[in-house]
């Protein structure tokens, strides 16, 4: 299985389905994607959009199911991209999701709210490489 990115739970998100887009074949998911929570069980092959509400309304992309697996209380889903400009929207969205998780840690653990320039500062210095090398075929 490819590596995916692991979208953090303390960001939820929203998955619509979508029409199929004619012009993209299901066999060329081969750039990596996401894996996220969902209540909903989805059929693989499904187009989708996914949506992080907490970030705002461009906070988005496409992709395809590539991947849906049954857990204790929900399901595992993983989305495929099939371009390069939705693996780099998502890429981009993940990398802000999980600073924003960061900060909240950070936060809580020195009790008062940080500069997010410091805070993206510190997760890139201390996740950037990982990040970076992560979720690719």
């Amino acid at each position: 299985m490819r590596q995916y990115l692991r979208h953090p739970t303390e960001m939820p998100v929203e998955l619509i389905a979508r029409k199929q887009q004619e012009h993209q074949q299901l066999n060329n998911i081969s750039l990596g994607g996401v894996a996220c929570n969902s209540q909903r069980n989805f059929k693989r092959g499904l187009w989708v959009e996914l949506h992080v509400p907490l970030l705002g309304s461009e906070a988005h992309y496409s992709g395809v199911i590539a991947w849906c697996r049954k857990r204790a209380s929900d399901y595992l889903v993983g989305i495929a991209f099939t371009d390069e400009d939705n693996l780099f929207r998502a890429r981009m969205v993940e990398q802000v999701c999980q600073i924003e998780c960061y900060r909240l840690q950070r936060e809580a653990e020195v009790g008062h709210s940080l500069p997010i320039e410091e805070v993206a500062r510190d997760w890139i210095a201390l996740h950037g490489a990982a990040f970076a090398a992560s979720g690719h075929a």
